[in-house]
């Protein structure tokens, strides 16, 4: 099975080609620039491999929550390529992928939302297969559901960005912290494989990104309201 992956939701920019078992690519940091360089990235990664789209059983995304702009380009440019190959595209949650890279079986999943939030979710490995502890959120750090237990791995820029009111928050929950961890191509392939071989893979048109913030762009009114109700929500 071979299986093309695409992951644009963070500040960098990744492709896998799944084959064999194996996932290889390539994944850099760009900032924004994920629309000039992603088309390039999976040329070079089919090339290298000696792979045509049309040999392809798939192409998988990194559905979000993630960056609006890099979400989107990840799922219109499977999207079109798909189309154009007749192949299905299954789209994985940015956060269970951030789990799978962390390569830990009990992982607290994090991102940077921006806007004083974090993209929130709770992962624990049963055998081979994930089981989702906590589905994806969008919540201010200090407002993060509650889990049960400890031997919890903490991932994610979140825990960059608001790691002491996480770390308080998970006092005593957390076994080690991987601040640095971004979701990758290929642990979106790692993730997506095991669902083309069950037949999961789904006709391009159906593509869609996971958005859990209704509102992306707030009005200065709005922003400042938000950072006062931050502010007062902080411990004297």
């Amino acid at each position: 099975m071979k299986i093309l992956a695409i992951e644009t939701s963070t500040e960098f920019c990744s492709v896998a080609l799944w084959q064999e078992g194996v996932a290889t690519g390539q994944s850099t940091e760009v900032g924004q620039k994920h629309s000039e360089l992603l088309m390039a990235m999976i040329d070079s990664v089919l090339v290298e491999a000696g792979v045509k789209l049309a040999q392809l059983d798939g192409i998988a995304f990194g559905a979000g929550p993630g960056s609006f702009t890099g979400v989107r380009i990840a799922c219109g440019v499977a999207q079109g390529l798909a189309l154009g190959a007749n192949l299905p595209v299954i789209g994985i949650c940015t956060l269970q992928a951030l789990a799978q890279g962390a390569a830990q079986n009990r992982v607290i999943a994090a991102l940077d939302a921006r806007m004083a939030e974090v993209y929130f979710a709770v992962y624990e490995k049963l055998g081979n297969a994930w089981v989702t502890v906590c589905e994806p959120c969008l919540r201010l750090p200090q407002e993060t559901p509650v889990v049960e237990g400890t031997g919890w791995f903490a991932a994610g820029s979140g825990f960059a960005a608001h790691g002491d009111v996480l770390k308080a928050r998970y006092n005593g929950q957390l076994e080690g912290i991987d601040a640095a961890c971004v979701p990758q191509a290929s642990a979106i392939a790692e993730l997506a494989a095991p669902m083309f071989a069950a037949g999961l893979g789904l006709d391009a048109a159906l593509a869609m990104p996971l958005y859990l913030r209704d509102k992306v762009a707030l009005k200065t009114s709005e922003r400042l309201a938000n950072q006062r109700l931050e502010n007062e929500r902080q411990p004297l």
